[in-house]
């Protein structure tokens, strides 16, 4: 009787099979330590090929450079400060955030919650498909479509009214009549980053158990008792790296912010007033620039200013999830 029917053991695997598998593996875990090596190197390679152009700048100007206001290329006045286009980034980017974040939230909730099933599927393309227009295009259609709306119908009819609101109304002046603003572009960039949040919330939204729902509606919980107590702390740290996503896709954007802003390199006082940022400081500015010169120099540091910015949103983020999560 052969050893099979006697019930013998198996016999083991051959140590070919073992070396080509241990060979696989090897190879395997190699191209992924090559493609993260490759990520570091090529942001590494980025922060280098910013700083080293923005140098000229740093060493003229010193520390002088970061609170400025003065941007002056003419040949024999060069002088240059990036506290204008900074504090533009950054205020356009956080009031594209506060309009974005409510509209992508509801937008979310209602196709995973409230909508029906017919309707959640056009609802959810249109969404996509607004992340994959060019942002030329928003620039073009906010130059020619929301700028005259705003300017009418926002700007002149509550402009004037909240203007007269005590401390605070001055941030809601008329001071330019011409559309082209902070708050334009803000519009703008929050229905640029729209999809982009909306449709990670719907993704993580899904990911809730409908067991945890489910109970709570059992309890008598209502639909925003649930949102509240049950979805969002499930998903909060989705939500917020969507969010970042939004955020990090509104500090650099150029061409559309570029259309919508005015252009003028001076401090705002209302956010109906034109100003600039960062990115169409460098798109409006790098193609006229001397290579070598130094209005091409600042343009490198302001730069290497946008990324440091990133970067420490980005890094305020994560501190403040892993600080919830510990908490």
């Amino acid at each position: 009787m052969s050893d099979i029917a006697l019930g013998a053991p198996a016999a083991p695997a051959t140590g070919r099979r073992k070396t080509a598998g241990s060979f696989g593996d090897r190879l395997f875990a190699g191209l992924c330590l090559s493609a993260g090596i490759l990520v570091l190197l090529t942001l590494g390679g980025i922060i280098v090929t910013l700083f080293i152009g923005g140098l000229p700048a740093f060493r003229h100007f010193g520390l002088d450079f970061l609170i400025s206001t003065r941007w002056d290329p003419v040949e024999g006045r060069e002088e240059f400060g990036a506290f204008v286009s900074v504090f533009g980034t950054v205020i356009t980017s956080v009031l594209a955030i506060i309009f974005a974040v409510p509209v992508a939230f509801g937008i979310a909730y209602f196709l995973t919650e409230l909508a029906p099933q017919w309707l959640r599927r056009p609802v959810g393309i249109a969404i996509e498909l607004l992340a994959a227009i060019p942002s030329i295009i928003y620039g073009m259609w906010g130059l020619f479509v929301l700028v005259p709306f705003v300017q009418m119908n926002i700007q002149l009819t509550f402009g004037e009214a909240l203007g007269a609101i005590p401390l605070v109304g001055f941030l809601f002046a008329s001071n330019s009549f011409a559309g082209t603003s902070i708050f334009t572009a803000s519009l703008v960039l929050a229905i640029m980053i729209l999809p982009f949040i909306a449709a990670t919330m719907r993704d993580v939204f899904e990911q809730v158990p409908p067991v945890y729902k489910e109970s709570a509606y059992g309890l008598g919980a209502t639909r925003w008792e649930v949102v509240r107590g049950v979805v969002v702390p499930y998903t909060r740290i989705s939500v917020v790296g969507g969010i970042m996503l939004g955020l990090g896709r509104a500090l650099g954007e150029t061409m559309a912010v570029t259309f919508v802003i005015g252009n003028a390199n001076r401090m705002p006082t209302s956010i109906f007033d034109p100003s600039t940022t960062i990115a169409s400081v460098i798109a409006m500015e790098f193609p006229e620039s001397l290579a070598g010169s130094l209005q091409q120099s600042a343009l490198f540091a302001i730069g290497f200013l946008l990324f440091v910015i990133s970067f420490v949103v980005l890094a305020t983020s994560r501190w403040l999830l892993r600080s919830r999560l510990k908490g």
